[in-house]
Order: C-alpha cells, then sequence, then structure tokens
C-alpha cells in the first residue's frame, strides 16, 4: 500500500449528512439536511480534499506549487498532503507574514513548505499565462495548482460529495469564492434539482463567470446569491459575528465567518423571508475551513 493509499484510508468518505433542525422563522417548513464535509479529516477538511483528490489520483506529482492568503484553507491542506506524502511544495502566500505568521502559516513551516511572500501586485498575476511560465522554468518537475485548488480534476472530487447524498432533495447550497465547488454540485444534479451558491465575496457578474468557466456547457440550475457577502471576503460584521457565536454555542458542529457562516447566515435569513416553497428539502455542503479561524 502506497502512502496515497494510506492517507485515503484515513479519510472519512463518504461524509454524513445529518438532519439540521434550527428554531429558526421558517425552518419548519422546509426538511434540510447538511453534508458534514467538514468531517472528512481533521486537517484535509471539507471542499479541499475534494478539489485535490483527483489531481493527486491521476498525477505523479514529485512538486507542487500554489497560492493563497496568509490564512488560506486550502494551502492548509496541500501542505499537509504534500508533508504526508512526501512531495515537494511551495506555496506563493499573498502578503508578508514574516514577522507574525499566522497559525496556518506555522503550519506549513512545521510541514517543510517553502514560503514564498509575494506582494499584491505579483499575486495578482497568479492567473497569467506569462507569470506561470516563467514559474514553471524555474520549477521545470512542479505541478502548479491554481489558487483554491479550483481547477477542471476538482470538479470531478466535487461531483462526488452529490453522489454520496442518499436523501432526495430539491435544493443544495454551497459558499462561493474561486468557482469549483458550486459548478462541480451543478454538473451532478439532477434536471429537477437546483444549486444556489452564496457569494463570500463582492463579485456580481465576476463569480459566475468562475463558476460557468468549469461547466462543460450553459446550465439553467444555479444561481448565486450576492446579498450575504458583508462587504467583501473575509469581512465579519458584528452580526454576523454573533450569528456563528450563537450558532456554535447551541448547534452540533461549528461554522466560522469566511465561508460556512455566510452560507448559513444566508438561510437563516431566506428562511425568515419564505425563499423556499413548503415542503423543500435543503442540503447545505458544509465546506470546512475552520482552521482559517484559529488564533493558534
Amino acid at each position: 500500500m502506497n502512502s496515497l493509499e494510506i492517507l485515503q484510508k484515513s479519510l472519512t468518505l463518504p461524509s454524513p449528512s445529518i438532519p439540521f433542525c434550527p428554531s429558526w422563522d421558517g425552518a419548519e417548513s422546509v426538511s434540510m439536511w447538511v453534508k458534514r464535509d467538514d468531517m472528512i479529516h481533521p486537517v484535509i477538511s471539507g471542499n479541499k480534499w475534494r478539489k485535490l483528490a483527483y489531481a493527486l489520483r491521476d498525477n505523479q506529482i514529485a512538486e507542487a506549487i500554489s497560492f493563497g492568503g496568509g490564512f488560506s484553507n486550502h494551502l492548509h491542506a496541500l501542505g499537509f498532503v504534500c508533508y504526508t506524502l512526501n512531495i515537494k511544495f511551495t506555496a506563493i502566500i499573498r502578503g508578508d507574514y514574516s514577522a507574525a505568521p499566522t497559525p496556518m502559516i506555522c503550519d506549513l513551516v512545521r510541514w517543510n513548505t517553502q514560503i514564498d511572500y509575494v506582494n499584491r501586485l505579483t499575486y495578482q498575476k497568479r492567473n497569467d499565462e506569462h507569470y506561470l511560465a516563467a514559474l514553471q522554468i524555474k520549477h521545470p518537475h512542479a505541478t502548479i495548482i491554481p489558487e483554491g485548488g479550483s481547477q477542471h480534476a476538482a470538479l470531478l472530487g466535487v461531483q462526488e460529495l452529490v453522489h454520496e447524498i442518499t436523501t432526495p432533495f430539491d435544493v443544495i447550497m454551497a459558499p462561493v469564492a474561486s468557482g469549483a465547488t458550486l459548478a462541480g454540485i451543478t454538473s451532478a444534479l439532477s434536471k429537477k434539482q437546483t444549486a444556489i451558491g452564496i457569494g463570500v465575496l463582492k463579485g456580481q457578474g465576476y463569480l459566475e463567470s468562475l463558476v460557468s468557466q468549469f461547466l462543460p456547457h450553459q446550465m439553467d440550475n444555479w444561481t448565486i446569491n450576492h446579498n450575504y457577502h458583508c462587504g467583501g471576503y473575509a469581512k465579519v460584521p458584528a452580526t454576523l459575528a454573533t450569528f456563528c457565536e450563537e450558532f456554535n454555542q447551541t448547534m452540533p458542529f461549528k461554522i466560522e465567518p469566511v465561508y460556512s457562516g455566510k452560507v448559513f447566515w444566508a438561510l437563516k435569513n431566506m428562511l425568515n423571508e419564505g425563499f423556499f416553497e413548503p415542503g423543500t428539502k435543503i442540503v447545505i455542503v458544509h465546506t470546512g475551513g475552520l482552521q482559517g479561524a484559529r488564533n493558534s
């Protein structure tokens, strides 16, 4: 058994789907379940394993390079995977955290990651073909993985989460940042099912274009709600912070304010507004990300 097979055996797959019955206004008229992808692994949790699985499975990767911020769930998961599988890993991080490394960066250092801090101008080139070509020349044996792990191979892993759900459902909800998770979910749905993405950053039109570029053809079974980004990526107003704190004190699982918190905040408000038809069966995908909210 090779190291990848050993790692795969440590994963909780399929991840469980649990009933969700909050005492929120409007919740009594629908049925809800949470797809607990946060339980897949203590470190490689949520959609991060889903998006990396096929890239790791189909390629003999000796070296990997990827991009993210100082709290990146993607870099954290990929760093652990590379450490476990003895793959050389370089993390290109937006901003200089050398004087005050975040908990995520401290973990990467412990996992022997090569960290390259770059300024925002350089980071903006992360999808530029000339920049990537130069990076590939510098690292000829490396596999360059896009920010967030969002690439076409990611869709295959994300589709599996939909296929694992045995409870009939009408609507599935998930956060949207780099687009591949919602695209993977959407491409796995039946004709009568719809996906609602909750935008976690300011990007009406932009987020739709990210999702569309991953889809094999135009599909009309998905939408993105842009009412709950709370001012932008990682913006956490007091109302959202309070909601997450109260949620974590009363519910059987935890959320954080950047991804899952915004989805459940949106869900609560949409239920209150009567957005869903009575009897609607809803699955909410918990995409993990709790490590990004750590203080240590």
